[in-house]
Protein backbone atom coordinates (compact mmCIF):
# COMPACT_ATOMS: atom_id res chain seq x y z
CA UNK A 1 0.00 0.00 0.00
CA UNK A 2 1.30 3.43 -0.92
CA UNK A 3 1.24 6.45 0.88
CA UNK A 4 -1.57 7.67 -2.06
CA UNK A 5 -3.76 4.45 -1.57
CA UNK A 6 -6.59 4.21 1.12
CA UNK A 7 -6.47 1.42 3.56
CA UNK A 8 -9.63 0.36 2.43
CA UNK A 9 -11.14 0.85 -1.77
CA UNK A 10 -14.42 -0.47 -2.50
CA UNK A 11 -15.12 1.03 -5.69
CA UNK A 12 -18.14 0.87 -8.14
CA UNK A 13 -19.29 -2.79 -6.33
CA UNK A 14 -22.51 -4.33 -7.68
CA UNK A 15 -24.19 -7.61 -5.97
CA UNK A 16 -26.80 -9.52 -8.02
CA UNK A 17 -28.56 -12.76 -6.96
CA UNK A 18 -30.71 -15.69 -9.24
CA UNK A 19 -31.15 -15.11 -12.60
CA UNK A 20 -30.49 -19.14 -13.58
CA UNK A 21 -33.63 -20.67 -14.64
CA UNK A 22 -36.47 -19.05 -13.70
CA UNK A 23 -35.33 -16.89 -10.84
CA UNK A 24 -34.93 -13.38 -11.49
CA UNK A 25 -32.18 -11.30 -10.94
CA UNK A 26 -32.20 -9.67 -7.84
CA UNK A 27 -29.85 -6.76 -7.54
CA UNK A 28 -28.98 -5.95 -3.95
CA UNK A 29 -25.93 -3.27 -4.15
CA UNK A 30 -25.87 -1.26 -6.58
CA UNK A 31 -22.65 0.66 -7.74
CA UNK A 32 -21.25 1.73 -4.14
CA UNK A 33 -17.83 3.17 -3.55
CA UNK A 34 -16.03 4.45 -0.05
CA UNK A 35 -13.11 4.86 1.19
CA UNK A 36 -11.94 3.72 4.82
CA UNK A 37 -8.90 4.78 6.20
CA UNK A 38 -6.92 2.65 8.82
CA UNK A 39 -8.18 3.15 12.36
CA UNK A 40 -11.32 4.05 11.19
CA UNK A 41 -14.67 2.75 12.98
CA UNK A 42 -17.35 3.24 10.38
CA UNK A 43 -20.77 1.54 10.78
CA UNK A 44 -23.15 0.49 8.26
CA UNK A 45 -26.37 1.64 9.24
CA UNK A 46 -29.78 0.13 6.99
CA UNK A 47 -32.97 -1.91 7.50
CA UNK A 48 -32.60 -4.74 7.38
CA UNK A 49 -32.40 -6.78 4.29
CA UNK A 50 -30.84 -3.49 2.69
CA UNK A 51 -27.42 -5.44 1.54
CA UNK A 52 -25.15 -3.85 4.34
CA UNK A 53 -24.36 -7.30 5.43
CA UNK A 54 -23.46 -8.43 1.41
CA UNK A 55 -21.12 -5.91 1.44
CA UNK A 56 -19.33 -6.28 4.46
CA UNK A 57 -18.89 -10.07 3.34
CA UNK A 58 -17.92 -9.08 0.26
CA UNK A 59 -15.02 -6.93 1.76
CA UNK A 60 -14.61 -9.79 4.23
CA UNK A 61 -14.54 -12.76 1.07
CA UNK A 62 -16.93 -14.24 1.83
CA UNK A 63 -19.03 -13.13 -1.08
CA UNK A 64 -18.03 -12.80 -4.31
CA UNK A 65 -19.10 -9.17 -5.95
CA UNK A 66 -20.85 -8.81 -9.33
CA UNK A 67 -19.07 -5.86 -11.00
CA UNK A 68 -16.40 -3.40 -9.39
CA UNK A 69 -13.04 -4.40 -6.94
CA UNK A 70 -12.54 -4.02 -3.50
CA UNK A 71 -8.93 -3.22 -2.71
CA UNK A 72 -7.23 -4.05 1.20
CA UNK A 73 -4.06 -2.50 1.24
CA UNK A 74 -3.31 -2.23 -2.35
CA UNK A 75 -4.55 -5.76 -2.85
CA UNK A 76 -7.72 -7.30 -4.75
CA UNK A 77 -9.93 -9.02 -1.74
CA UNK A 78 -10.20 -12.26 -3.53
CA UNK A 79 -11.18 -14.23 -0.45
CA UNK A 80 -11.07 -14.72 3.89
CA UNK A 81 -7.61 -14.77 5.08
CA UNK A 82 -5.90 -13.60 8.33
CA UNK A 83 -6.13 -10.04 7.26
CA UNK A 84 -9.97 -10.09 8.15
CA UNK A 85 -11.60 -11.13 11.02
CA UNK A 86 -14.89 -11.51 11.33
CA UNK A 87 -17.16 -11.18 14.46
CA UNK A 88 -21.11 -12.47 14.01
CA UNK A 89 -24.39 -11.87 16.19
CA UNK A 90 -24.27 -15.92 16.92
CA UNK A 91 -21.75 -16.98 19.45
CA UNK A 92 -19.03 -18.62 17.62
CA UNK A 93 -17.32 -20.16 20.85
CA UNK A 94 -15.45 -23.39 20.90
CA UNK A 95 -18.00 -25.64 23.79
CA UNK A 96 -15.08 -28.31 23.88
CA UNK A 97 -12.94 -25.47 25.20
CA UNK A 98 -11.80 -23.13 28.50
CA UNK A 99 -12.37 -19.17 27.58
CA UNK A 100 -8.69 -19.05 27.46
CA UNK A 101 -8.19 -21.89 25.08
CA UNK A 102 -11.25 -20.40 22.98
CA UNK A 103 -8.88 -17.24 22.71
CA UNK A 104 -5.70 -19.01 22.07
CA UNK A 105 -7.42 -20.87 19.42
CA UNK A 106 -7.51 -17.56 17.06
CA UNK A 107 -3.54 -17.37 17.08
CA UNK A 108 -3.32 -21.09 15.75
CA UNK A 109 -2.05 -19.59 11.98
CA UNK A 110 0.27 -17.00 13.82
CA UNK A 111 3.49 -17.87 13.12
CA UNK A 112 5.32 -14.53 14.06
CA UNK A 113 4.59 -15.74 18.06
CA UNK A 114 6.37 -17.58 20.11
CA UNK A 115 4.01 -19.95 22.15
CA UNK A 116 5.05 -18.02 25.71
CA UNK A 117 4.02 -14.53 23.22
CA UNK A 118 0.67 -16.82 22.29
CA UNK A 119 -0.13 -17.03 26.18
CA UNK A 120 0.38 -13.75 26.86
CA UNK A 121 -1.63 -12.13 24.37
CA UNK A 122 -4.15 -14.43 24.90
CA UNK A 123 -4.56 -13.29 28.91
CA UNK A 124 -3.80 -9.60 27.37
CA UNK A 125 -7.04 -9.51 25.63
CA UNK A 126 -9.63 -12.11 28.09
CA UNK A 127 -8.74 -8.81 30.48
CA UNK A 128 -9.49 -6.32 28.07
CA UNK A 129 -12.79 -7.76 27.79
CA UNK A 130 -13.54 -7.90 31.10
CA UNK A 131 -13.24 -11.85 32.03
CA UNK A 132 -10.33 -12.10 33.88
CA UNK A 133 -10.92 -14.95 36.36
CA UNK A 134 -13.23 -16.78 34.20
CA UNK A 135 -10.05 -17.68 32.16
CA UNK A 136 -10.85 -21.85 33.08
CA UNK A 137 -14.65 -21.78 32.78
CA UNK A 138 -16.12 -23.47 30.00
CA UNK A 139 -17.92 -21.58 27.63
CA UNK A 140 -21.28 -23.74 27.46
CA UNK A 141 -21.04 -22.63 31.35
CA UNK A 142 -20.85 -18.61 31.07
CA UNK A 143 -23.52 -16.00 29.87
CA UNK A 144 -24.39 -14.99 25.95
CA UNK A 145 -22.94 -11.44 26.62
CA UNK A 146 -19.60 -12.86 28.24
CA UNK A 147 -19.48 -15.23 25.06
CA UNK A 148 -19.55 -13.20 22.32
CA UNK A 149 -16.60 -10.94 24.31
CA UNK A 150 -14.66 -14.44 23.98
CA UNK A 151 -15.54 -14.04 20.12
CA UNK A 152 -14.14 -10.84 19.85
CA UNK A 153 -11.19 -11.70 21.73
CA UNK A 154 -10.52 -14.70 19.74
CA UNK A 155 -10.69 -12.61 16.61
CA UNK A 156 -8.44 -9.69 18.19
CA UNK A 157 -6.24 -12.06 18.91
CA UNK A 158 -5.32 -13.46 15.80
CA UNK A 159 -4.27 -9.90 14.51
CA UNK A 160 -6.69 -8.86 12.03
CA UNK A 161 -5.99 -6.02 10.19
CA UNK A 162 -10.03 -5.21 9.94
CA UNK A 163 -12.46 -6.23 12.23
CA UNK A 164 -15.86 -7.14 10.76
CA UNK A 165 -18.41 -7.11 12.97
CA UNK A 166 -21.84 -8.22 12.13
CA UNK A 167 -24.94 -7.23 14.52
CA UNK A 168 -22.91 -8.56 16.96
CA UNK A 169 -24.77 -7.34 20.45
CA UNK A 170 -27.87 -8.02 18.24
CA UNK A 171 -28.95 -11.14 20.24
CA UNK A 172 -28.40 -10.10 23.47
CA UNK A 173 -30.26 -7.99 26.28
CA UNK A 174 -29.86 -4.09 26.75
CA UNK A 175 -27.74 -3.80 29.94
CA UNK A 176 -24.98 -6.19 28.04
CA UNK A 177 -25.67 -4.74 24.17
CA UNK A 178 -24.79 -0.92 26.16
CA UNK A 179 -22.21 -2.72 28.22
CA UNK A 180 -20.24 -4.65 25.11
CA UNK A 181 -21.13 -1.11 23.28
CA UNK A 182 -19.02 1.10 25.64
CA UNK A 183 -16.41 -2.06 26.31
CA UNK A 184 -15.77 -1.97 22.32
CA UNK A 185 -15.40 1.72 21.99
CA UNK A 186 -12.55 1.38 24.24
CA UNK A 187 -10.85 -1.44 22.82
CA UNK A 188 -11.39 0.59 19.29
CA UNK A 189 -9.49 3.46 21.02
CA UNK A 190 -6.70 1.33 22.88
CA UNK A 191 -6.13 -0.61 19.81
CA UNK A 192 -6.81 1.48 16.63
CA UNK A 193 -8.22 -1.44 14.66
CA UNK A 194 -9.73 -0.47 10.89
CA UNK A 195 -13.78 -1.37 11.97
CA UNK A 196 -16.51 -2.20 9.84
CA UNK A 197 -19.57 -2.67 12.33
CA UNK A 198 -23.32 -3.45 10.54
CA UNK A 199 -26.32 -2.89 12.35
CA UNK A 200 -30.00 -1.42 12.01
CA UNK A 201 -29.83 0.34 16.17
CA UNK A 202 -29.45 4.27 14.83
CA UNK A 203 -27.95 4.99 18.39
CA UNK A 204 -25.61 2.33 18.66
CA UNK A 205 -24.20 3.23 15.30
CA UNK A 206 -23.76 7.25 16.83
CA UNK A 207 -22.38 5.79 19.95
CA UNK A 208 -19.80 3.60 17.78
CA UNK A 209 -18.86 5.06 14.58
CA UNK A 210 -16.53 7.42 13.08
CA UNK A 211 -18.58 7.61 10.22
CA UNK A 212 -21.72 6.30 9.62
CA UNK A 213 -22.79 5.52 6.08
CA UNK A 214 -26.80 5.40 5.98
CA UNK A 215 -27.56 2.73 3.57
CA UNK A 216 -30.79 2.93 0.95
CA UNK A 217 -33.33 0.33 0.75
CA UNK A 218 -32.06 -2.52 -1.46
CA UNK A 219 -30.74 -2.38 -3.49
CA UNK A 220 -28.19 -0.31 -1.54
CA UNK A 221 -27.22 2.66 -2.48
CA UNK A 222 -25.40 5.47 -0.12
CA UNK A 223 -27.64 7.83 0.87
CA UNK A 224 -25.52 9.49 3.53
CA UNK A 225 -22.26 9.88 4.79
CA UNK A 226 -21.92 11.18 8.41
CA UNK A 227 -18.74 12.28 10.19
CA UNK A 228 -19.75 11.64 13.89
CA UNK A 229 -16.98 13.42 15.20
CA UNK A 230 -18.80 16.96 13.84
CA UNK A 231 -21.72 16.68 15.96
CA UNK A 232 -19.97 14.39 18.89
CA UNK A 233 -16.66 14.05 21.54
CA UNK A 234 -14.18 11.16 19.59
CA UNK A 235 -14.59 9.71 23.12
CA UNK A 236 -17.73 8.57 24.13
CA UNK A 237 -19.42 7.46 27.47
CA UNK A 238 -22.65 5.90 28.48
CA UNK A 239 -24.07 9.40 29.17
CA UNK A 240 -22.84 10.72 25.67
CA UNK A 241 -26.17 8.85 24.98
CA UNK A 242 -28.30 11.55 27.03
CA UNK A 243 -26.69 14.42 25.33
CA UNK A 244 -29.01 17.49 23.44
CA UNK A 245 -26.26 16.82 20.18
CA UNK A 246 -26.71 13.10 20.80
CA UNK A 247 -30.95 13.37 20.62
CA UNK A 248 -30.48 15.90 17.88
CA UNK A 249 -28.42 13.72 15.56
CA UNK A 250 -30.29 10.15 16.31
CA UNK A 251 -33.54 12.02 15.51
CA UNK A 252 -32.24 13.35 12.10
CA UNK A 253 -31.15 9.72 11.09
CA UNK A 254 -34.01 8.25 12.74
CA UNK A 255 -35.86 10.43 9.57
CA UNK A 256 -33.78 9.07 6.84
CA UNK A 257 -34.02 5.04 7.66
CA UNK A 258 -37.50 5.12 8.90
CA UNK A 259 -38.60 6.13 5.05
CA UNK A 260 -35.69 3.32 3.95
CA UNK A 261 -37.80 0.55 6.23
CA UNK A 262 -41.08 1.69 5.08
CA UNK A 263 -39.56 1.51 0.91
CA UNK A 264 -38.26 -2.19 1.95
CA UNK A 265 -41.27 -3.19 3.70
CA UNK A 266 -43.47 -1.96 0.20
CA UNK A 267 -41.60 -4.11 -1.90
CA UNK A 268 -41.84 -7.06 0.75
CA UNK A 269 -45.38 -7.26 -0.03
CA UNK A 270 -45.24 -5.86 -3.57
CA UNK A 271 -46.63 -2.06 -2.85
CA UNK A 272 -45.45 0.49 -5.02
CA UNK A 273 -43.02 2.95 -2.84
Amino acid sequence: MTASQPFLLIDRVTKSFGGTGTAATIRVIDGISMTIEEGEFVVYLGPSGCGKTTLMRIVGGLETLTTGRVLLEGEPVTGPDRKKGMVFQSYSSFPWLSVIDNIRFGMRFRHDLTPSDKDALAHHYLAMVGLKGFENYWVNRISGGMRQRVSIARTLAAGPDILLMDEPFGALDSQNREFLQAQLGEISRTERKTVIFVTHDVEEAIFLADRIFVFSARPATILEEIRVADFLPQERTLETKETDSFFRLRNRILGVTRAQALRTEAMLVGVPA
